[in-house]
C-alpha cells in the first residue's frame, strides 16, 4: 500500500538549499571568490602602496607651569641692576608653534617700555652737593624707589648693606637717608637714566647712551673726587659713547679704572669752567684732571653673576679708599673724622627742592 505523502516525495533538505547562499555572494568587479569586505574599505590602498601612519602629536602636559610672578621683576636699578635680559631666537631645528608657552609670555614683560608706561610715577631727585668724596651712579629708579621717593629702596637691594660692610659708611644707613648722604658722609647719588621702570630691560640702549653726556656735565659741575658706577651695564654705556664701540670682555674689569677714563674732564684746551656749570661752594681748580672712576658690581637682588663674597671684595676696594680719604680730610681740617664731615655739611646748604629727612631711630 502506497502511503507516501507529498512530503515524502520532496528531496532531502540541504544546508545550501535552505539558505541559498548564492544570493548573498559578492558579485562585484573584483576577483570573485574572495571574502566579503565592507564598502568603507573599498577606497583603502593596498598594503604594498599604503603610506605609514602619522603619529598623533603628544598632548601637552597639564601639570603646573613655572610661570614667573609679575612681582619678580620689581627690583631695578636703584632697585635692580644687571641681569641677562637678552631674548634668544628659537632654535632652527624646532618648528615654530602659533601658541606661546607660559615661559615665553613671561619673558615678554622684560622688553622695552616707553616712558609713558610709568609716566604716573614721580622722578627721583639727585642727592648732590659740593666736596663729595664719591658720586654713585645708578641705572634708573625702580618701581619701589619711585613710589617711596628714596634711592635703592627695594628690600632685596644690597646697596645700603654694601656701603656699610665695605667701610664707605661707618654704619648701616636707610633709604630714607638718601638725601642727607652728602651732608652726612660726603656721598652723592644720581642715575644715568632719570625715568623709572620695572627693570633695566625696559630701557633702550639709546636713552642710556644719551645719559652719558648728562653725567659728564654733572661731574664737571660738582667735581667729586671719585665716581662709582653701580653696575656693569652703566660702564658699558660710558664705554660705548667714549670709544664708539662696545667693550670687549678682555677690556672689562671691576674696580678702579685708569686715569684716561676719569669723568668730567674739561675739553682739550679748555681751562675755564662754563658759566652754566658753576655751583656755589665748589672749588674749580684749573689743574683738576677729572674724577676717578670705580666700576662696582650691581647691588640688585636679581644680579646673581657674582657671589656675595665677590661683591664684598669689589666694594671693599672702594671702602678702603674712602676710609683713607676721610683720614686725609680730617688731618687737613685739623679735627676728627666727624668734625671733617660736619665742616663739609655746614658749608653745604641743601639744594633747592631737596627735603632733609628727620633723624632715624638709629640716630635719636
Amino acid at each position: 500500500m502506497s502511503s507516501n505523502t507529498q512530503e515524502d516525495n520532496l528531496p532531502a533538505p540541504t544546508f545550501e538549499g535552505r539558505l541559498k547562499l548564492e544570493t548573498f555572494m559578492f558579485n562585484g568587479d573584483t576577483a570573485a571568490g574572495g571574502p566579503r569586505r565592507s564598502p568603507r574599505f573599498s577606497a583603502t590602498p593596498s598594503a604594498e602602496t599604503a603610506t605609514p601612519p602619522v603619529a598623533a602629536p603628544a598632548r601637552a602636559s597639564r601639570g603646573p607651569s613655572k610661570r614667573k610672578a609679575p612681582g619678580d621683576d620689581n627690583n631695578n636699578a636703584n632697585d635692580n641692576g644687571d641681569t641677562d635680559t637678552t631674548l634668544k631666537p628659537p632654535s632652527k631645528s624646532t618648528p615654530k608653534s602659533p601658541f606661546k608657552s607660559p615661559s615665553k609670555r613671561a619673558r615678554q614683560s622684560a622688553t622695552y617700555a616707553p616712558p609713558s608706561t610709568y609716566a604716573h610715577l614721580p622722578l627721583l631727585p639727585d642727592a648732590i652737593a659740593p666736596n663729595l668724596l664719591v658720586l654713585f651712579i645708578g641705572l634708573n629708579p625702580g618701581i619701589q624707589t619711585a613710589r617711596t621717593g628714596h634711592a635703592y629702596a627695594h628690600p632685596s637691594n644690597r646697596f645700603w648693606h654694601l656701603l656699610h660692610s665695605s667701610g664707605v659708611t661707618p654704619r648701616r644707613c636707610s633709604p630714607t637717608e638718601d638725601r642727607r648722604m652728602p651732608a652726612l658722609y660726603s656721598l652723592g647719588l644720581t642715575n644715568i637714566v632719570a625715568r623709572p621702570s620695572r627693570n633695566g630691560a625696559e630701557l633702550s640702549r639709546a636713552e642710556m647712551d644719551a645719559g652719558v653726556a648728562i653725567l659728564e656735565a654733572k661731574v664737571r659741575r660738582w667735581r667729586p673726587e671719585a665716581v662709582c658706577v653701580v653696575g656693569k651695564s652703566i660702564w658699558e654705556s660710558l664705554w660705548r659713547v667714549r670709544h664708539g664701540r662696545g667693550i670687549k670682555p678682555a677690556e672689562f674689569r671691576y674696580g678702579w679704572q685708569g686715569p684716561e677714563e676719569n669723568m668730567g674732564v674739561l675739553g682739550e684746551g679748555v681751562v675755564v669752567q662754563a658759566e652754566e656749570e658753576v655751583e656755589e661752594g665748589v672749588v674749580y681748580s684749573p689743574d683738576w684732571k677729572g674724577a676717578r672712576l670705580f666700576v662696582a658690581s650691581s647691588t640688585s637682588g636679581l644680579a646673581a653673576t657674582l657671589s656675595a663674597k665677590q661683591k664684598e671684595e669689589i666694594w671693599k676696594q672702594l671702602g678702603d679708599w674712602v676710609v683713607e680719604r676721610r683720614v686725609d680730610r680730617a688731618a687737613a681740617a685739623g679735627s676728627g673724622v666727624g668734625g671733617a664731615a660736619a665742616a663739609t655739611s655746614a658749608a653745604t646748604p641743601p639744594r633747592v627742592g631737596e627735603v632733609d629727612c628727620e633723624p632715624t631711630p638709629e640716630r635719636r
